[in-house]
């Protein structure tokens, strides 16, 4: 199978993890990886790291995310979404005015608590396991950075359709509860869709089925991506043969005459070998995706 990245666009009711049991059997490889959990609930763009691309999960330049989130106003769940317990429900009508007025206050830089039902870990046990078992752990604050959020709609009486763009880290389901309270109503996440994951966007995804369909007929590799594919914001820096070797071996190399930075490396051919860093005019190897000859 084909080192790279297959971009999924993750069903309704199935974890991330599912998604890679059921490609694994599809795609008859174990060395599968993915970048940036979704929620059971969730729907949209995860990206799965194939073979030696699975390294490049942990590399990316660009963790930002975009979320369009449906936020239902009255009623408030101990999970922070339509498929928990209900807590607390009440009678709420927000208008599109009020609604706007508060949503400055959650762009830029703002602490947020993560919520009880999450992986994070506390003491080295996952958060959702303390949740499961009726505990409350305290938890600290995290600073997230909300880019943008724009009202995209009211698809019901007591729903809004938010666009939200985001850094690593950002629960929309704790975003939603907290809008609900700086309007003095509960809230809770009623429906999730990740359009742009990093460098990666909706429209590069393909539906499970329709990969379950192309393995089974050995056309699924047209559908991965190369693994550079992760790294677009990188300035490509081509090396030649001498060069090439050097990265290869490891060893750095001297008086190498480019700007101290990040790069993703080719060969004079044009294959992908890698990322590297020049520091000071030193050339040094981060991390190769190519076969070592």
């Amino acid at each position: 199978m084909k080192n790279g990245i297959l971009l999924v666009d993750k069903p309704a009711g199935w974890t991330s993890f599912d998604v890679l049991a059921k490609l694994r059997g599809a795609l008859g490889t174990r060395k599968l990886g993915h970048s940036g959990t979704l929620d059971p609930m969730a729907t949209g763009v995860l990206a799965v790291f194939i073979g030696r691309a699975t390294a490049a999960a942990d590399r990316q330049p660009d963790h930002d995310k975009t979320y369009e989130a449906t936020i239902r106003f009255g009623i408030s769940t101990d999970t922070g979404d339509i498929t928990g317990t209900v807590l607390e429900t009440a009678s709420a009508t927000v208008g599109e005015s009020d609604l706007l007025s508060v949503l400055p206050r959650f762009i830029g830089q703002i602490s947020q608590l993560p919520p009880m039902y999450s992986a994070v870990k506390v003491n080295g046990q996952p958060l959702y396991k303390a949740a499961r078992a009726g505990k409350t752990v305290e938890r600290k604050a995290r600073t997230i950075t909300i880019h943008g959020i724009e009202c995209l709609g009211h698809p019901a009486v007591e729903d809004y359709l938010l666009r939200v763009s985001c850094s690593k880290g950002t629960y929309i389901r704790t975003l939603a509860e907290d809008i609900g309270k700086a309007l003095g109503v509960p809230a809770t996440l009623a429906a999730l869709r990740r359009t742009r994951a990093g460098a990666f966007a909706i429209e590069q995804a393909h539906t499970l089925p329709d990969i379950l369909q192309a393995a089974q007929e050995g056309r699924v590799e047209d559908w991965i991506l190369d693994v550079d594919a992760v790294f677009p914001s990188l300035p490509a820096l081509t090396a030649n043969e001498g060069v090439c070797r050097h990265l290869m071996n490891g060893c750095p190399t001297s008086h190498y005459a480019a700007a101290d930075g990040r790069y993703r490396v080719y060969t004079e051919s044009g294959s992908f070998l890698g990322l590297a860093t020049v520091q000071d005019g030193v050339l040094q190897v981060e991390k190769l995706f190519c076969e070592r000859a």
